[in-house]
């Protein structure tokens, strides 16, 4: 199985100054052709040991400092990034033929932005987020969907932020474009931090 890139170059004279604005216009991009879901990330985490997991998660803010998403705090993920902030996230945009690398430090948001966050949360979302204690074992679908029915119970009205719930930004060291190219020659632009700045290279495909 393989496919043919044919998209446009990726050139260092067409790209931003720094990576923050370079993504944004990239996640536009995403967003007007219409690909499933363009804010899902794979983040890569491991262990003290070395010990590499990877899941989806989905970026909910993107400020000057990072890439922000939310997660219960006892799940695997957020044990690993305890014990190792080294992270990693991909956007794969397969339709467009484009990828997007981050490498850097995993940094637990204050509570009073996960609080903001989660206002902005579905009811059945905040439900979910109390009923279920991510990555442990359960005995069946119907364990879980009691524990939902008993905190919509709990909660009749406004649901609070629970203690074991928030946000981490990744704050990014490198940031990496890649576009595919014919032949397989792709462009790969990476933005690697240098002193304070930005400083932007090209690296082989």
């Amino acid at each position: 199985m393989r496919r043919r890139y044919t998209s446009t170059r990726l050139l260092e004279a067409d790209v931003a100054g720094e990576p923050f604005t370079q993504f944004r216009s990239w996640l536009h991009d995403a967003v007007t052709a219409g690909l499933a879901e363009p804010n899902a990330m794979i983040l890569a985490t491991a262990t003290n040991d070395g010990v590499p997991s990877t899941r989806h998660v989905l970026l909910k803010e993107l400020d000057a400092h990072g890439f922000v998403f939310f997660t219960n705090h006892g799940s695997r993920k957020s044990a690993e990034m305890t014990q190792n902030p080294h992270v990693s996230l991909c956007f794969p945009w397969f339709a467009m033929e484009r990828q997007v690398v981050i490498c850097g430090n995993a940094i637990p948001l204050r509570r009073e932005e996960s609080e903001a966050y989660w206002r902005t949360r579905p009811r059945d979302s905040q439900i979910g987020a109390w009923a279920s204690a991510q990555s442990s074992v359960i005995e069946s679908r119907e364990q879980l969907e009691a524990a939902a029915a008993e905190v919509a119970q709990r909660f009749p009205d406004e649901i609070p932020l629970p203690e074991f719930w928030g946000g981490h930004r990744v704050v990014p060291t490198t940031v990496e474009f890649w576009q595919g190219g014919p032949g397989r020659l792709h462009d790969r632009l990476r933005y690697r931090r240098d002193s304070g700045d930005w400083a932007v290279e090209r690296l082989a495909p």
